[in-house]
């Protein structure tokens, strides 16, 4: 049968803007587990208790890093994050996710890479960005744990990413750095350590999420604008179970076919290009459907904003649609697995919403925009119509849009020591 996984508990009310907004009240068990295993560890409660959401993108994939347009939002699945200085510069990190796995080592600039890599070389990498901006670099004991799903598309790294420095942020009791400049930090830790050249809206989605908003950004700019998702509905992620790891698929691929189509075009970035110009242009098969899908997708993703404001669903379902066939045929970016999840969610919706591929492809998941009613339809549709190349029921997660990463100090009242320089 399907699976379907409920959501954590999480805030409705605060803004993801304020690094010390108020957690959830009542915890949830996944941050009551990382404050215990921290204190059982350490013998003593952690400072600070962060957490950052995943995100799941509506419209416009891999316009990121084409200095597009994207229509994300966060979702109410979280990294959480219990942390505490340290007298040295020695970072020291559990994640329970990992069957306890641990890591340790000296907080540097230019740490060394974890032979393996995974979930250990984006925390280094992640806190070597704040290296250069500390007064006076502080160590840190954190314990990690979390129900965004790992290589689903659904952002676990940017979670992780912004989780830790939110908590770090917390822990230095500076918040000179606003979610804008803490998303730069996470991209810069994905592009220049982890390798992977992701563009930088998965950061900044878990940055600045809004409850009930999907969120439209502008990659160039970086300029952000709430918009409100329509009364009545809900987020339906369908995990294909086929799992996507961006750093060792063809990801860096396509982003280096876009930015060749940029150079024979002229323009900075595909943002900057139209159909019309792409016509006049002589390019390699693959490289000119590539351009075609970035320029047709940054269109799209402007329209379903509006369809959004508009609250017409109709037009919606249909770009969402779209986006998908253009993925599938132009970018070449999803597999026949979730090609078939997109299909009967589509049946599913009709001209109640819309449902397409969601994350940077070669797997993963597809995101449906539903009337509420529509629910139980579509997880009986799933299960009956997919199963994925081992048989397995998908993985359905229903959520909500959910607000942006927060820390605050923990037990709530004490106070956090330190400086990073602005």
């Amino acid at each position: 049968m399907v699976t379907s996984a409920s959501p954590s508990a999480s805030s409705s009310s605060a803004l993801s803007s304020a690094a010390s907004s108020a957690l959830p009240s009542p915890l949830p068990p996944t941050a009551e587990a990382v404050v215990r295993a921290y204190t059982e560890r350490h013998g003593t409660a952690p400072t600070v208790l962060a957490r950052a959401p995943g995100r799941v993108n509506l419209i416009g994939e891999h316009t990121d890093y084409n200095d597009g347009f994207v229509l994300p939002a966060a979702i109410d699945r979280d990294t959480w994050i219990a942390a505490g200085p340290r007298t040295d510069r020695d970072v020291d990190a559990l994640a329970l996710d990992e069957s306890g796995a641990e890591d340790r080592f000296t907080l540097s600039a230019t740490p060394p890479h974890f032979e393996g890599g995974g979930w250990r070389d984006h925390v280094r990498g992640t806190l070597a960005q704040l290296v250069p901006l500390m007064a006076q670099p502080v160590g840190l004991n954190l314990v990690i744990a979390g129900d965004v799903p790992m290589g689903a598309g659904l952002s676990s790294s940017a979670s992780l990413a912004l989780g830790l420095l939110r908590a770090a942020q917390q822990i230095t009791g500076d918040s000179a750095l606003n979610g804008k400049q803490l998303a730069r930090l996470a991209q810069q830790a994905e592009n220049r350590f982890v390798g992977c050249q992701c563009g930088i809206m998965d950061q900044l989605a878990s940055a600045e999420g809004r409850p009930g908003h999907a969120l439209l950004i502008d990659c160039r700019s970086l300029d952000t604008r709430p918009v409100s998702l329509p009364a009545g509905t809900t987020l339906l992620i369908a995990h294909s179970r086929v799992k996507r790891g961006l750093v060792d698929s063809a990801y860096n691929e396509r982003r280096a076919q876009c930015e060749q189509a940029a150079r024979a075009l002229g323009v900075p970035a595909l943002r900057d290009a139209t159909l019309e110009m792409l016509a006049g242009v002589q390019l390699e098969d693959k490289v000119f459907r590539r351009a075609r899908h970035i320029i047709t997708e940054n269109t799209r993703v402007l329209e379903a904003t509006e369809a959004l404001q508009a609250g017409d669903l109709v037009r919606l379902g249909a770009l969402m649609k779209q986006s998908h066939a253009s993925m599938r045929d132009d970018f070449e970016i999803t597999v026949p697995a979730v090609d078939q999840l997109a299909a009967l969610l589509q049946d599913v919706a009709g001209d109640q919403g819309g449902a397409r591929m969601t994350g940077g492809g070669f797997g993963g998941c597809c995101i449906a925009l539903l009337k509420k009613e529509l629910v139980p339809q579509a997880l009986e549709a799933l299960e009956r119509g997919y199963r994925s190349p081992e048989g397995l029921p998908a993985l359905v997660y229903l959520c909500e849009a959910g607000p942006g990463a927060q820390a605050q100090a923990w037990p709530v009242g004490t106070a956090a020591a330190g400086t990073i320089a602005a």
